[in-house]
């Protein structure tokens, strides 16, 4: 595992450093949630911090719901919230180094996450087409906001054209649009996309 990444996170979350972090499921990926109907699908989410949409798709009886943390910290606040949660079901480690086969991945503010080097970004989607079955989904929300020089200020920002350049290598665009049903403070900073792996 990432030591300094793990650290860096674990330090965001006890200083409660975590402005992205809205305390319920997000509109866009509860309104998609809610369209889903086979509760058995196996769904991950990585990066995903106190991941109230893996606690929303739970309460929705969703069986196979995977939460990803590099930090500890979000991971032991979410077993405490959520006790009826399988243990097992939450997974401490880093991205990159994970193995698995999902149906569904959800993204929420984690490839923004990722200093925005290209061999990050490239990393970043060859690791979710790896971990996705054959036509499985990635599926969720990309910050559309200029790209800043900035390589501390998480996080970081990109546009539909910057995103597409990367994901298209792996992945066919099902809908990237900006979003329309965005939170208020994230109106017209947000895009929903649906991607399939090719």
């Amino acid at each position: 595992m990432d030591r300094k990444e793990s650290n860096y996170w674990t330090q965001r979350y006890v200083e409660n450093r975590t402005g992205w972090d809205i305390g319920y499921v997000s509109t866009p990926l509860k309104e998609y949630f809610d369209q889903l109907t086979d509760k058995t699908i196996e769904i991950l989410i990585p990066g995903a911090g106190n991941a109230y949409e893996a606690e929303y798709l739970f309460q929705q009886g969703f069986e196979n719901v995977f939460v990803l943390d590099i930090a500890p910290e979000p991971l032991n606040t979410f077993a405490k919230r959520v006790p009826d949660f399988p243990k097992s079901q939450l997974l401490l480690d880093d991205f990159f180094a994970l193995e698995g086969s999902y149906e569904i991945i959800i993204e929420q503010t984690f490839f923004c996450s990722f200093v925005p080097t290209d061999k990050n970004r490239s990393a970043y989607v060859t690791q979710m087409a790896n971990l996705l079955k054959p036509k499985g989904k990635l599926v969720g929300l990309w910050f559309d906001f200029p790209l800043t020089d900035d390589l501390e200020k998480r996080p970081f920002g990109g546009d539909k054209e910057l995103y597409l350049s990367y994901l298209e290598k792996h992945f066919n665009v099902i809908t990237f649009e900006k979003c329309y049903n965005s939170i208020p403070p994230r109106q017209g900073n947000e895009l929903f996309g649906i991607f399939g792996k090719k």
